[in-house]
């Protein structure tokens, strides 16, 4: 029930995004031997061997329907399990521990649908058949390279913004945005995307918040006066992959939720969508920022071709939190200033 509360799914993965080192760090370590760590995504936009994606009507490469994944995948590589891809018995034991350890936290703080997801998941995301244990693969020891100052950021996560009035509070808890700014990271059964294509142009749908991108094929960006908060994006095809380039995203979502990396204003991002099979569809971005990372990073993971329906998606409809969090910010301020007055009655008058 998505109008249920200020953007429950945002809440969580806030929390998870807080959360998911210390389940991580109640997974045992994979064995040593062949699960070292891949120098570089491996075959990034290779389909199965003799697949041949089907085509639209105009001959491009079709991805149109809905595509979905129910797993959960940490950002970056922690010094526990620094590997790419772990073999399905300790694939399993570090997928319960993240779940666990998320769902158990977020029941002492949200209601219980929350945490019933995690653990209704299907594991680590996979990829090509493997269970991959992060999304970062470029650099290959999975972690991204952030400047010292820029860790830090992301390690504070997004702001909680101001209590004076609704404008203070977070884009994402005022519903202006949602899981739709690339890159869509989110992933699970509540952000499912669907893709529309024609011949001028993609729309990149995402279910969550209901935002879609209505992409062009071009070279060149609009100009900056039509920039939205999905920042302003353009589309190529190179051979059967779709590139899409994002630059112009607004800097108050510079840090993204769940999990918290950063996306400044300056950020380039570029998105591709390979199709891998019927039924897999890899998605890869690459974010490019000089004063926020020392290098170009990479991620990756798939997304899978599914029957469900795409419903609308409600944020702020019977939605009384905004409501109460301004109201509450209004009563800490009128018990403060009581006491300030029961403080000034009660001390004596200097002789």
């Amino acid at each position: 029930m998505p109008g249920k509360n200020i953007s429950r799914f945002a809440a969580a993965a806030f929390a998870t995004s807080l959360l998911s080192s210390v389940a991580l760090a109640q997974t045992p370590p994979p064995a040593p031997g062949p699960n070292t760590p891949a120098a570089a995504p491996r075959a990034p936009t290779a389909p199965e061997p003799g697949y041949a994606a089907p085509r639209t009507s105009f001959g491009h490469p079709s991805f149109e329907g809905v595509w979905i994944s129910n797993f959960v995948l940490p950002l970056e590589a922690s010094d526990r399990v620094p590997v790419l891809t772990l073999p399905e018995p300790a694939a399993k034991q570090m997928a319960a521990a993240f779940a666990k350890g998320v769902g158990d936290a977020l029941d002492r703080q949200l209601d219980p649908e929350v945490p019933e997801l995690m653990r209704n998941i299907e594991g680590l995301a996979v990829v090509r058949g493997e269970r991959r244990t992060r999304a970062v693969v470029v650099p290959a020891d999975g972690k991204i390279p952030y400047t010292p100052e820029a860790r830090k950021e992301a390690m504070r996560g997004q702001g909680m913004g101001g209590f004076d009035n609704p404008e203070d509070r977070p884009n994402w808890e005022r519903c202006i945005r949602s899981s739709g700014q690339p890159p869509v990271f989110p992933i699970g059964e509540a952000n499912p995307r669907q893709f529309i294509q024609t011949p001028k142009s993609v729309i990149v749908h995402t279910e969550y918040g209901g935002e879609a991108r209505i992409i062009p094929f071009t070279d060149k960006h609009k100009p900056k006066m039509f920039w939205s908060l999905l920042g302003d994006s353009i589309a190529k095809w190179e051979g059967d992959t779709l590139v899409i380039e994002t630059i112009g995203l607004p800097e108050t979502d510079r840090v993204r939720l769940f999990p918290s990396f950063i996306v400044s204003h300056e950020a380039t991002v570029t998105e591709r969508y390979t199709r891998l099979s019927d039924k897999e569809l890899l998605y890869q971005f690459t974010i490019v920022d000089p004063k926020v990372y020392t290098a170009p990073w990479t991620a990756e993971f798939s997304v899978y071709k599914t029957d469900k329906h795409f419903f609308e998606h409600a944020c702020h409809e019977g939605n009384y939190a905004m409501h109460n969090v301004l109201r509450g910010a209004r009563v800490q301020e009128e018990r403060a200033a009581l006491k300030l007055v029961k403080t000034a009655a009660t001390e004596k008058p200097k002789q």
